[in-house]
């Protein structure tokens, strides 16, 4: 009697085995493309991401698109809530998995993180290119009704709470952006950012550019959060290993407030004799 074998169903993947060992592949297929034999050396990094999402080439602005995204978020600066765990991380000696995982923690949520995104798709697939719409749900925002794993939203969302007027790169991203994209979200915030502004009560934020932006690219909402999270990765890690070369004494913030009530002074190693006595 046979064994029947275990299948894996997914669209985006399929493997022939080597024919000396079942468990090595031989050939690897995404969406049909051999990766090794047909992609690789021939085609971007972005266009390779758009690929395993979308499960389709990219038109030629859409790969420059998303490249663009990439560039604007990848490091979102020592300021930033996702950074900072991972330089904690970094400083305290954690390992490399530890201080990525301290980054996605606050980088999920709703200050300016994954979810935001997730929060600005949903708002354009909700108002699309109605301005009245748009104003109205900026200015009284209903937060999501499933089951929340976040404290409700305190701002509306792709916007910055605590800015006083939109950031230089956050319009240097938007413009840039859409020179890529002129025809779509992207121009429409663009060419409404003032009034969507004063309907949210705060200016714009990097989540309000990139959820336009994943929205002109026809993702879905979950897997913007996914690249959003993924996206901003390589600036934390790079973060926590310069922070744990330099040292808790030049952690920003923390080393000159620093007080020890009490110090001992400095570490004496004892001699044998008064291990022994």
């Amino acid at each position: 009697m046979s064994v029947e074998k275990e299948t894996i169903t997914t669209k985006i993947w399929f493997e022939e085995e080597e024919p000396d060992n079942p468990f090595a592949a031989k050939t690897s297929y995404c969406s049909g493309y051999d990766v090794y034999g047909e992609l690789l050396g021939k085609i971007s990094w972005s266009e390779y991401i758009y690929l395993l999402f979308k499960l389709e080439k990219p038109q030629p602005w859409q790969s420059k698109l998303l490249e663009a995204i990439a560039i604007a978020i990848a490091n979102p600066g020592p300021r930033d809530l996702s950074v900072r765990g991972a330089m904690n991380g970094g400083v305290g000696g954690s390992t490399a998995a530890s201080c990525l995982m301290a980054a996605l923690a606050p980088g999920a949520g709703k200050n300016g993180g994954a979810r935001e995104v997730y929060q600005v798709m949903r708002l354009w697939q909700q108002c699309e290119f109605d301005l009245p719409l748009w104003q109205q749900n900026l200015s009284n925002y209903q937060d999501e009704e499933d089951v929340e794993v976040w404290p409700a939203s305190e701002h509306p969302p792709g916007f910055d709470p605590y800015g006083a007027s939109c950031a230089t790169p956050i319009l240097q991203t938007l413009n840039h952006l859409t020179t890529i994209c002129s025809d779509g979200a992207l121009a429409y915030l663009s060419n409404n950012r003032k009034e969507f502004e004063q309907a949210a009560d705060c200016p714009l934020g990097m989540t309000g550019v990139i959820g336009a932006a994943f929205t002109d690219l026809n993702f879905t909402d979950e897997q913007a959060e996914m690249l959003y999270l993924l996206l901003r990765l390589p600036g934390a890690a790079v973060h926590s290993l310069e922070q744990k070369k330099l040292g808790w004494r030049k952690y920003p913030f923390f080393g000159n407030s620093l007080q020890v009530t009490n110090d001992p002074g400095s570490f004496k190693q004892k001699s044998k004799l008064q291990e022994t006595s």
